[in-house]
Order: C-alpha cells, then sequence, then structure tokens
C-alpha cells in the first residue's frame, strides 16, 4: 500500500508541474552530455597517448661528411642497445621518396630539392619512450651525429590541447551541473509548496520525514535518468552521424572512439544524475520540511 501511495504521489507530482519537470529534464540532459563527452574525451586522450607512445621514434639525424666507418659505428651501438626495440637506417634516397609521398600535393617544393638535399638518418623505437634522454645523452656526441629529434615532444604538445579542451569541457560540465542542482532544489520546492497543506496533514498524523520526502526525492531522482538515457542517446548520436559520419576524417588522425567506452556512460550518467538529484532533493526537503 504504501508503494502503491509513493508511485502514486511521485505520477501526480509530475504531472502537476510538468513544465518543470521538462526543464530539469533538459538540463539535465544538457549538463549529463557534457559530462559524458568529457569523460570520454578523458578516456579517448588516453587511449591516443597509449597507441601512439607506442607509435614514437627518435630520428638521429647525420651529417652530410658522416663516413661509412662512423655510419657502422652508430649502427652496431644501435644494435647492441638495451632501451632500443628497434631501429632502421633511411638513406638519402628513401628520405627522399618519403618526402614526395609527404608532398605530392606541393610540386614545386618537391621538385626544388633532390636527394642530396635529404639527411641520413636512424628510425628508432625505443621499449621504453619515456627513455629518450638517455638516448640523447649516449648518442649526441657521437662522431657524424648531427641532432636528435623526439616525436614525443611533438605529441606532448598536441596532447597539451587536447588536455586543455578536457578541462574546458569538465568546467563547461559543472557549470551546466550546478545549473541542473539550482533547478532540482526549485523544482522541489514548487512542488512542496504546492502539496504544503497534505504534508502538514501527514506530518499531524505522525508520518515520518522519509515518507513525506520521498515521492519529491523520486520525482527528482525519474527526472534525472531519463534525462541521463537521453544525455547517453546523444552521445550516440554523435558517435554515429559525427564523428562516423561527417567528421568520418578525424579516424585517420585520432584513435576511434569504441561503443564500449559510449555504453557505458549510461549507467555512469544515470548513476551519476540519480544520486546528485536524490542527495540535493533530500537536503532541500529536510530544509524545507523543519520550518
Amino acid at each position: 500500500m504504501r508503494a502503491k501511495y509513493v508511485l502514486q504521489e511521485v505520477l501526480i507530482g509530475l504531472w502537476r508541474n510538468v513544465t518543470m519537470t521538462i526543464a530539469m529534464m533538459i538540463t539535465m540532459t544538457v549538463s549529463l552530455s557534457m559530462l559524458g563527452a568529457s569523460l570520454l574525451l578523458y578516456l579517448q586522450v588516453e587511449d591516443m597517448k597509449d597507441y601512439y607512445y607506442q607509435q614514437v621514434e627518435v630520428s638521429i639525424y647525420l651529417k652530410g661528411d658522416i663516413n661509412d666507418e662512423q655510419r657502422t659505428a652508430i649502427k652496431d651501438k644501435l644494435a647492441g642497445d638495451g632501451l632500443v626495440k628497434e631501429s632502421f637506417y633511411e638513406s638519402k634516397e628513401l628520405a627522399y621518396e618519403n618526402f614526395k609521398k609527404m608532398f605530392s600535393d606541393a610540386q614545386d617544393m618537391v621538385e626544388s630539392v633532390g636527394p642530396a638535399e635529404m639527411p641520413e638518418s636512424f628510425r628508432v623505437s625505443l621499449k621504453d619512450p619515456t627513455k629518450f634522454e638517455q638516448i640523447n645523452t649516449d648518442y649526441k656526441e657521437l662522431p657524424g651525429v648531427q641532432s636528435i629529434v623526439d616525436q614525443q615532444k611533438l605529441l606532448a604538445k598536441v596532447f597539451d590541447v587536447l588536455g586543455a579542451i578536457q578541462s574546458l569541457s569538465l568546467v563547461v560540465a559543472g557549470v551546466m551541473g550546478i545549473a541542473a542542482l539550482l533547478l532540482v532544489a526549485n523544482t522541489i520546492q514548487v512542488a512542496a509548496y504546492s502539496k504544503r497543506r497534505e504534508v502538514s496533514v501527514m506530518k499531524l498524523v505522525g508520518a515520518s520525514n522519509w515518507f513525506i520526502q520521498m515521492p519529491f526525492v523520486l520525482e527528482a531522482v525519474f527526472a534525472a535518468v531519463l534525462g541521463s538515457l537521453l544525455a547517453g542517446v546523444m552521445l550516440i548520436f554523435v558517435k554515429v552521424f559525427l564523428l562516423e559520419g561527417s567528421l568520418s576524417a578525424l579516424t585517420n588522425l585520432l584513435t576511434p572512439v569504441s561503443w564500449g567506452d559510449v555504453l557505458i556512460m549510461f549507467p555512469v550518467l544515470a548513476g551519476a544524475g540519480g544520486i546528485v538529484s536524490a542527495v540535493t532533493a533530500w537536503i532541500t526537503l529536510r530544509f524545507y520540511i523543519r520550518v
């Protein structure tokens, strides 16, 4: 009987304050969508770091006047180095072929240089990409070495930009979350005020605060959970129609967003929205009922 009464009161409350409920759901949808996008971006940046750091190479560029003895000494040292996973020698001719492929759309630039202008180099993959400084120390003074470039430093700048975007999206999600909390609190106050006589009667007959508060709390939780489901649908929409549709070219640069990461957002957002809304509603009603 009590459960039936509580559910009945929840439905009546939702219908009585339908405009406020819809506004709360929309706000929760937007804020939770931002939160879900932020979490997906965070997971994506971590996946990209793991993927690209495994592809990182250290380029040891050689001087133009290097001789065969110096070149062989560098090659042998790399072959016996415990930090090196594998190394590959890139001749001037091969460097020029790669240059032509890279700048195939700029024929004037390609025709302005030849193999003689290209530097020789060793492309080195490290077992641990964070050990660049050790490689730099061991090889920079060797005869025939011109310079050493770590691709990880270039990637670090990219990840700094992505991290800034990630932080910004979290800030926006936080602001939207605060707006949603205020709207939840306001909706609960309006709902409680519209039923102030019923609440007073229930208090007079000895009903517990928890029994009185339960319908209001469930209203907030219902709106939040429905908003979280809509937020999850929006994330699916973004993946299908944007990331795999009009923005599919980005997959050549970024690792794809997995369906597992998208689907796991449903319980995460539902849990976060439901718990936060329930706590907000309970605190609001606790102050209201004590008046």
